[in-house]
């Protein structure tokens, strides 16, 4: 394929944005490819600036579950843009998407929009911590909730040892009051809270992790954090910004039966525009301010264009029952991957990936055993045959309704090729 504009304008582009790009994933280094640059999508695909087209399969890392440009939900934007693009003060159509969101996960009573997944999990953090009076939080290895300095961590040498930062520009103070514990190991989670029980605030979790592949929690895992939770109270906050009505209409926690006491959403609730939200139980989120001493703010919440597209995205969602046409297209895709000897799969709702190793995931540690190099190889051959997969093993591919069983029959094909 052609990539001469995509290869001068990235080398422009590195001498004003680092590494030429505003997030890491977009540079493809990971599969050793030159980075594209998108023009634009319609539907399923992706078209980048020399003319290439793609079926796409990253979907903008989740919220084009419709595919890309739906003519209503652009359509409903431009109605709402011609009125301004923003007040600083209340709109409509902030009550209008928190009312839907609701209806399909109950146990969000309450909710507070904000611009990104990493702003809702840092004020659920913070509320939590305000909440409850206590300073430690506990995360898992491999699960990613945005880059604030508490939570890019790595984990200690044990369940008891507190985590250290992983990153550059994080003092350890800060991460000093952050468990980072392997994901599903109820064991694990079992000896933290004997030792710290008393300390913690919260417990965040990925029920379905997207961010080392698709990792789904087992039901005993989650069961054992709302157990543990209850008992030494804390609160239990679902980081649903990706499998938020992905991996069910009423998201992870609805598929599982376990319900927290604040989720987190992103991503799909904009329609694919900037935004996130946090909300829960009444009697934790009226700590927020102005009802109580939590602080959080935000000029730009619920920003009438991101209302606008997330209202109509999860209303086209449930009128066109586009959960079960995925769900449809997994199954197809389930079948054709068993298929396959010695490779790894994952898939929960329309969120999947294949993974290079004989062994099944089931949390980082398996992971990082994959082979990263024919995992490269396979992207490299996708890309050529005009489909676009995360440049990453450790992302999630996303189906969409928009997608063809034919596309699934092609992707699989080039999959037993590179193997």
């Amino acid at each position: 394929m052609k990539n001469t504009r995509s290869t001068s304008l990235y080398r422009r582009m590195c001498k004003r944005i680092p590494g030429g790009v505003n997030s890491p994933v977009r540079a493809f280094r990971a599969v050793h490819e030159p980075p594209l640059i998108i023009s634009r999508g319609k539907g399923r695909y992706v078209y980048d600036i020399d003319g290439n087209r793609y079926v796409d399969f990253i979907g903008a890392w989740g919220p084009a579950i419709l595919g890309h440009a739906h003519p209503e939900v652009v359509s409903f934007v431009q109605k709402t843009l011609r009125g301004g693009f923003g007040f600083g003060v209340s709109h409509p159509l902030e009550y209008a998407l928190a009312e839907i969101i609701a209806d399909m996960m109950p146990s969000m009573e309450k909710i507070r929009f904000v611009n990104s997944g990493t702003e809702a999990t840092m004020s659920a953090i913070r509320l939590a911590r305000g909440y409850t009076g206590r300073k430690m939080i506990v995360k898992f290895d491999g699960c990613y909730h945005g880059h604030a300095d508490s939570l890019l961590v790595k984990a200690g040498s044990g369940a008891a040892t507190l985590g250290v930062p992983d990153s550059a520009g994080i003092p350890t103070d800060i991460t000093r009051n952050t468990l980072s514990l392997a994901f599903n190991d109820v064991e694990m989670v079992t000896r933290a809270f004997a030792a710290h029980g008393r300390s913690i605030a919260c417990v965040i979790v990925e029920p379905v992790a997207g961010n080392m592949g698709v990792v789904p929690a087992t039901t005993s895992f989650l069961t054992a954090l709302r157990t543990v939770t209850k008992k030494y109270g804390a609160v239990l906050i679902f980081d649903e910004v990706m499998s938020g009505f992905r991996v069910h209409p009423g998201g992870a926690q609805e598929l599982y039966g376990i319900y927290p006491d604040i989720t987190c959403l992103g991503k799909i609730i904009g329609g694919g525009m900037p935004v996130g939200a946090f909300g829960g139980k009444s009697a934790i989120m009226d700590s927020i301010a102005p009802l109580g001493p939590v602080y959080q703010a935000g000029t730009l919440s619920g920003n009438p264009l991101a209302m606008a597209a997330g209202l109509k995205t999860l209303e086209l969602y449930r009128r066109d029952r586009i959960f079960q046409k995925i769900e449809s297209l997994g199954i197809v895709l389930d079948d054709a991957v068993s298929r396959i000897n010695n490779i790894g799969y994952n898939r929960v709702g329309g969120m999947f990936t294949v993974y290079f190793t004989d062994r099944s995931i089931s949390n980082f540690d398996d992971v990082k055993q994959c082979d990263t190099q024919s995992f490269s190889k396979y992207h490299r051959e996708l890309r050529a045959h005009g489909f676009l997969f995360p440049p990453s093993q450790f992302e999630a591919a996303f189906l969409s309704s928009t997608h063809r069983k034919s596309d699934i029959s092609a992707v699989v094909r080039i999959l037993s090729d590179t193997l």
